[in-house]
């Protein structure tokens, strides 16, 4: 069986590295890369018919002349900017999209989280569900005119709308999370290490601005930040400190990112008034985490955790298959003279 020499071009740890190497079907021979030396990538692409790029990473026209036998590049997400697209036609090398279900199922729970912290849900369910109060009115039968609005008497519940979000970390995950609020009038700060061209920034609605002005002037902070030396506990009490009176965190970046006590204080001394994280420093949640002890002493804090849950699970019949095999399935389908997904060259 002929097998085709695949790149999968990569930012992400050898966990996960290995992870889609474990997916690759037989007809692929895949090579991962990370960083490489320009003299190997110059080797590797003399060879390959195939790339896969995950998530960012320059294809510019320099590679893509390096590689004659090159027949498909693949980007593992929705983002496309830092491809040239007009070389790759130049040479007749197809380009497609392949945008990742769990990168949305995350974006979406950065929405959530945002939202219930903006609805103060917990807050809202415990009152719900409570016995009542001598101050709530006598309940009556609901039709047209008769209903009783914010019955609880609650406060400070808000929304999205025409609110500053900031997002730290901006990639894939950023990229959907700016879609989704396109339309309710927000504006969306974000940092990445590398700014984005201004082409792109005009189409998802997004401001470039340095950390301490995203800090400095968002109602709702999310941390996308990935794990690196540099952003161990990144976020802590001087940056909590630099955030607005009010404001919210969210987090479905890396749990180590984040000085969970300083968080757990700032949200405590009426700081910030709400925090939502996904991940923790600690995996499985420690019982003495400061935020999961808020959580459990006030049902009514504006705390929400939840178990690193945001990119979704198996359903409860599912058959167990590894996911990454979902990035080959482009490869697989041009190999099988079938219609090509998302296809931008």
């Amino acid at each position: 069986m002929t097998r085709h020499r695949t790149l999968f071009m990569t930012e992400r740890s050898r966990f996960h590295q290995q992870f889609a190497l474990d997916a690759a079907p037989p007809a692929l021979d895949v090579v991962m890369l990370r960083q490489p030396e320009p003299a190997e990538l110059t080797a590797q692409l003399a060879e390959a018919e195939f790339m896969i790029s995950e998530r960012a990473g320059v294809i510019d026209a320099a590679m893509i002349a390096a590689a004659p036998h090159l027949r498909m590049i693949v980007r593992v997400g929705s983002l496309a900017h830092d491809i040239d697209l007009d070389a790759a036609r130049g040479q007749g090398v197809i380009v497609s999209l392949w945008p990742q279900p769990g990168v949305i199922f995350v974006a979406e729970h950065i929405i959530l989280q945002m939202q219930a912290l903006a609805k103060r849900l917990r807050k809202a369910e415990a009152k719900a569900l409570g016995a009542g109060s001598d101050a709530w009115a006598a309940s009556r039968r609901t039709d047209e005119d008769t209903f009783a609005y914010n019955w609880t008497q609650m406060l400070d519940v808000g929304g999205l709308f025409e609110k500053t979000i900031g997002i730290l970390g901006f990639g894939e995950i950023g990229a959907e999370v700016a879609r989704h609020l396109q339309g309710w009038g927000c504006r969306v700060l974000y940092n990445r290490r590398r700014r984005l061209p201004e082409t792109l920034e005009a189409e998802l609605g997004i401001t470039y601005a340095a950390q301490d002005e995203v800090l400095a002037e968002s109602d709702f902070v999310a941390n996308l930040l990935p794990y690196y030396p540099e952003t161990d506990m990144a976020l802590a009490a001087d940056a909590f400190a630099r955030m607005k009176r009010g404001a919210c965190l969210v987090s479905c970046g890396s749990g180590s990112v984040i000085d969970e006590a300083a968080l757990a204080e700032a949200v405590r001394s009426g700081h910030l008034a709400g925090a939502a994280l996904d991940t923790f420093e600690w995996e499985p949640v420690k019982p003495d985490n400061p935020l999961r002890l808020m959580a459990v002493a006030d049902p009514q804090v504006n705390v929400l955790l939840t178990p690193h849950t945001a990119n979704g699970t198996p359903s409860r019949d599912a058959v167990p298959t590894n996911g990454r095999a979902r990035d080959y399935e482009p490869l697989l389908r041009f190999l099988a003279g079938q219609p090509i997904p998302n296809r931008l060259a």
